[in-house]
């Protein structure tokens, strides 16, 4: 997939705007977002599904900063949301609810009534009680809700056990031999109307076997359901398109599609996927400054800016991100007179008083104190997950457009911290 950053004489440039001058402007740590890179990702799965009627709902927990969104509302893409939340942010953005799958195993019915009174495309609905409230809810609104069931067809996509959700142990969807039963009762719902089937099987998948696998258990569900006179008008089969942070190797969409497309000959129903990660995170960085080197004789330390309540990866899930200095020889003067860089293998931490406070182990970097550091790959699930942690400010966001730089969330200052929070009275103290 598309990459966002590109090196020029030793200086790391987002299109045609460098690191650098975005790291002085809006101070470290910061977000960083390329507008071509979030295109590019988005338009590469339209051009592998140009001859198949579809519908790609961008999975918005990757990343759902608006400026984000409204970029995908620009080229036509649909949405998949898990909360309110994210719904009032597609609109936001200008999105179009028709557009937008409501998925997630946890829908209350409030939620559901604010979704159906904007009339969204379809819930993913992932247990028999959610179908349950969905219709009663439904009714006191007097609306019809559409339907997809999202089944789990137990295929392995040997990825992080975090983000494999296709397993039968896994809190996801509705076995797939259970499924037909399930339809069945939906189908006899009086405000539910039955639409798709939908699957999900995991997050940074590699390797295009567990989509074949998995999309060819679901068209055995579909056949079983035709004969069972359910009729269904899309087949839902999720995200997971990995990406490179190391050295992995990734089909691109159009490997993808052209595995998958050939099962769906001769098939009306209309394809729906949910790419997250795979448009967002190599269109993205995260730039931080380096404080402090220490080396304990055991080892080396650069201790940064940013912390594990700005990127929680590393810590969470033990991901491997790559970590570079974003100019040859960066030192901002303040931090330090006469640096030096010297080569050495670092762990770059935080300033969380956490141990698994880190972003990078065992790194090859000449830095010294003062230089800006840029941690790859960090469009997905960086800002989304960040915290207040140790009460620190969330990091602004920025969207490169060529030379064009725009603030997309500004960073939030202490009042923001303390907004919401209130002394008691005293007297109670």
């Amino acid at each position: 997939m598309h990459h966002a950053v590109s090196s020029q004489d030793g200086n790391l440039f987002i299109e045609s705007t460098s690191l650098s001058s975005i790291a002085s402007q809006f101070g470290t740590p910061c977000y960083v977002y390329s507008k071509a890179a979030i295109s590019n990702n988005f338009l590469a799965y339209q051009s592998a599904l140009a001859d198949k009627e579809h519908l790609i709902c961008y999975a918005v927990k990757a990343n759902s900063n608006i400026a984000v969104l409204q970029t995908l509302v620009e080229l036509g893409a649909g949405f998949d949301i898990v909360s309110i939340g994210e719904l009032e942010r597609v609109l936001r953005a200008g999105g179009n609810p028709a557009k937008v799958v409501f998925s997630g195993v946890a829908k209350t019915a409030s939620e559901m009534q604010r979704a159906l009174e904007l009339g969204i495309h379809c819930f993913n609905v992932e247990s028999e009680a959610e179908l349950e409230l969905l219709n009663s809810t439904a009714a006191s609104c007097d609306a019809i809700a559409a339907v997809s069931l999202r089944v789990n067809p137990d295929v392995d996509a040997q990825t992080h056990p975090y983000i494999s959700t296709g397993l039968k142990e896994n809190k996801f969807g509705i076995d797939i031999n259970l499924a037909a039963k399930v339809y069945q009762r939906a189908a006899q719902m009086a405000h539910i109307n039955v639409v798709g089937v939908d699957c999900h099987i995991g997050s940074q998948l590699v390797d295009i076997a567990p989509f074949v696998a998995a999309l060819e258990r679901l068209l055995a569900l579909v056949d079983e359901l035709a004969g069972l006179g359910i009729a269904l008008q899309h087949i839902d089969i999720g995200g997971g398109l990995g990406v490179r942070y190391d050295n992995e190797q990734p089909p691109t969409p159009q490997s993808y599609m052209s595995a998958i497309l050939p099962l769906l000959t001769d098939r009306s129903e209309t394809l729906v996927l949910e790419p997250g990660r795979s448009i967002t995170a190599n269109a993205g960085v995260m730039l931080t400054q380096v404080q402090y080197l220490k080396s304990n004789g055991e080892k080396n330390f650069a201790i940064v800016d940013a912390a594990m309540n700005d990127m929680i990866r590393p810590a969470l899930y033990q991901a491997w991100m790559d970590i570079q200095p974003i100019s040859a020889g960066n030192s901002d003067n303040a931090v330090a007179e006469s640096a030096v860089a010297k080569s050495a293998v670092y762990d770059v931490v935080g300033p969380v008083c956490e141990t698994g406070d880190f972003l990078a182990k065992d790194r090859s970097l000449a830095i010294s104190a003062g230089d800006y550091l840029c941690l790859m790959s960090a469009g997905a699930y960086g800002f989304v997950m960040s915290s207040n942690y140790n009460s620190r400010p969330r990091a602004p966001e920025v969207m490169v457009d060529g030379n064009q730089v725009y603030l997309v969330r500004r960073r939030e200052t202490i009042e923001d911290l303390l907004s919401g929070e209130s002394l008691l009275p005293a007297a109670v103290r």
